[in-house]
């Protein structure tokens, strides 16, 4: 939507605020924004707006929008679906910049919902006025004292100020990361509620406050992706800026997937297609909810660096079961964690201190002291081997954070970052570690996953073009193998020999044998659970004879597919089958899929996925991260295959994501040969748009 950014001072800080439909009722939804403007110090000016009243909570009410005395910065819509709609016509007419719905019965309420949003949006489109919503709980400005919410979290008393900025699709969770966060000692920029985003989404948000210098990092709770371009460029503008950007979404399994659709009505896609286009922004996404607002402190101030995932993690701990539950968490994520170098233990020598462990430092036996704790933390964050130094602290926590807390909050300016691990219940020692800047974290899983995070963190990738290529005219929706075949190989994937024959025409004979014999369809994706292929013939009359046999049962088992005779296919064979394949996701466009391949890629879920065309070095990564390929790449002395000439193969199957007639396509299986040998793709299939 080609809007500006100039939305972005009404929409966080307004001047002049309207609350139609606001009621008397302090304690009921629409009175709540009243009261908590007032309550939390907002310096602006406030109009409720209802026509059956004079007075709301004690001041003057309005009866229309058009009876105020000056122009509206945001008007915050607090009615029902229906006169909700109306209303946001009322304020397009007038042009007041900035428009917040909360009301529901939108796009998450079936085809008539959606209709509803999509006149919705058309409405403030066409008046060049911005909307926030529906379903939106509104915003809070905790900089600027502006509490434009619905959400009861505001009910407390003062708002704790930080420098990270939430922009959450849910609402409620607006009020749960503030609540939780504020429990810590942990304070916000802002928080803002998105709701549907009928119009203002994530991505135009977040671009235009990158260059808010009250803004250190970004915060995004998801349901779904939506508006992936402006996401791409809200990651890179962040990125540039050195604000680090942090997403907790849901979807990870399917009845995630199903609560994103009937919350918002939200478009959901694959979850691994999510990760793929999150890890290719640069945007750090996070498996613990608490993680979420606990590791800032871990990133503001630092880059994105490669070389980290090389370097191991101190853990050092006053409890040993403490320690041992962050080292087995890091494990399991795959972090090595080591204890001390040659040099720290010279320098723990020299002061009598004696630690013990060789994947933490137990300093129990030393005993928790300022003077120990400070050495010992200092002498691991001056050591290069380090990426992070983690301080497990058990009951001194809670009782004496004089003795091992302390030492962490004056260390907290070092280079090497710290993140603390409080084991007992010990908020106001994770209360000080906030305002000291320190990550602090309440459970080993929430400390492990963003020392996970902050291990592969990644720069944004920027993305990985190649010329939109032409497909030949006059093609079916779905081409057959032998179609397929010869557009993989016209990109460049080196595919059999592969002889199309009609059902009545002669069979070739001069052929390199073995070969295999399939029946041709475009409509049938899956030949052999029809009868529709035979293998290793190896002469002539064997051919024929499979021929009649594969007509006659493909005949049998899909007589309403259209059959176009057989493909007559010289067999290859390798070492081993991988599964390429291709697909336009609903929410981030064209991805690529590496898998194991054969029978294999339907019971193992252990694929590769990254936005489609992909260059040769995230080709290459891909490979590594498929486990299953480990005896390709001479796993215990098993002979090699030939990696570089699949990864160019990936490289050139990705391609086909730069033609958008192609909906999806598959290889399945492409033989790997040995090293040095190639690979050779010997069935597939491509569908294309309608």
């Amino acid at each position: 939507m080609p809007h500006s950014a100039s939305f972005i001072h009404a929409l966080m800080r307004p001047r002049t605020i309207a609350l139609i439909g606001a009621s008397d009722n302090p304690s009921r939804t629409a009175g709540r924004p009243l009261r908590y403007l007032r309550r939390h110090g907002f310096e602006g000016k406030v109009y409720p707006v209802n026509p059956r009243r004079t007075e709301v909570q004690g001041e003057p009410a309005w009866p229309s929008l058009e009876a105020l005395p000056e122009a509206i910065d945001q008007a915050y819509v607090l009615l029902d679906t229906a006169p909700a709609m109306a209303v946001v016509e009322d304020c397009a007419r007038l042009g007041i910049p900035v428009v917040s719905v909360l009301a529901d019965g939108f796009a998450e309420d079936g085809p008539a919902g959606e209709a509803r949003q999509l006149a919705l949006a058309k409405t403030a489109a066409e008046a060049g006025i911005r909307l926030l919503g529906p379903n939106s709980m509104g915003v809070v400005n905790v900089h600027d004292r502006t509490a434009l919410t619905v959400n009861a979290a505001l009910e407390c008393g003062q708002l704790i100020p930080g420098r990270t900025m939430v922009l959450s699709q849910s609402g409620s969770l607006i009020g749960t990361i503030l609540s939780r966060g504020q429990a810590r000692g942990i304070g916000f920029h802002s928080l803002m509620s998105l709701g549907n985003e009928a119009d203002l989404s994530v991505g135009e948000i977040g671009l235009a406050a990158v260059d808010d210098p009250d803004i250190d990092c970004f915060l995004l709770f998801m349901e779904t992706i939506r508006r992936p371009d402006m996401i791409a460029k809200f990651a890179a503008a962040a990125a540039a800026a050195g604000k680090p950007i942090i997403v907790y979404k849901l979807g990870r399994s399917a009845a995630g997937q199903q609560l994103a659709v009937s919350h918002t009505g939200a478009m959901v896609g694959s979850d691994k297609a999510a990760d793929a286009f999150f890890q290719a922004h640069g945007i750090i996404r996070v498996e613990q909810f608490e993680t979420l607002f606990e590791l800032p402190p871990l990133l503001v101030g630092r880059k994105p660096d490669p070389a980290r995932r090389q370097k191991s993690v101190a853990v050092v701990t006053t409890t040993g079961g403490g320690g041992a539950m962050v080292v087995d968490r890091l494990g399991h994520l795959g972090i090595t964690c080591s204890g001390a170098t040659n040099g720290v233990e010279a320098k723990l020598a020299a002061a009598d201190i004696t630690v013990r462990g060789s994947l933490m430092l137990d300093v129990t036996l030393a005993g928790a002291r300022y003077e120990t704790m400070h050495l010992v933390l200092k002498s691991l964050l001056d050591d290069p081997a380090y990426a992070a130094v983690v301080p497990v602290i058990g009951s001194s926590a809670q009782f004496h954070p004089e003795l091992a807390v302390k030492p962490i909050v004056d260390l907290a300016d070092h280079a090497t970052p710290l993140a603390s691990f409080m084991v007992p219940q010990a908020d106001q020692s994770l209360s000080t570690l906030a305002a000291a800047g320190v990550a602090g974290f309440r459970t080993a899983e929430s400390c492990a996953d963003a020392l996970n995070a902050f291990m592969r963190w990644q720069p944004p990738k920027p993305p990985h073009t190649v010329a939109a290529p032409t497909l030949p005219a006059g093609t079916q929706p779905q081409l057959d193998e032998a179609e397929a075949l010869a557009l993989f190989a016209a990109f460049g994937v080196p595919t059999a020999r592969t002889i199309a024959v009609a059902a009545d025409a002669d069979l070739p004979t001069e052929l390199t044998w073995p070969v295999a014999i399939k029946v041709r369809s475009s409509e049938l994706a899956h030949k052999s659970d029809v009868g529709g292929v035979a293998l290793g013939l190896h002469d002539a009359a064997a051919l024929a004879a499979a021929r009649e046999d594969i007509l006659s049962a493909v005949g049998q088992a899909a007589p309403q597919a259209q059959l176009d005779g057989v493909v007559v296919q010289e067999m290859a064979s390798g070492l081993g089958e991988v599964l390429l394949g291709l697909n336009r996701d609903p929410t981030v466009g064209p991805v690529v899929v590496l898998g194991l391949g054969g029978l294999l890629a339907e019971i193992h879920d252990d694929v590769a996925l990254r936005l489609a065309p992909v260059d040769l070095a995230t080709a290459k990564a891909m490979i590594t991260e498929v486990k299953g390929l480990a005896l390709l790449r001479g796993y215990r002395g098993q002979p090699a295959g030939d990696l570089d000439a699949l990864a160019d193969a990936i490289v050139a199957f990705s391609a086909l994501a730069a033609a958008a007639q192609v909906s999806e396509a598959e290889i399945n299986p492409l033989i790997v040969k040995a090293d040095g040998e190639g690979v050779i793709a010997v069935d597939g299939l491509v569908r294309l748009q309608d």
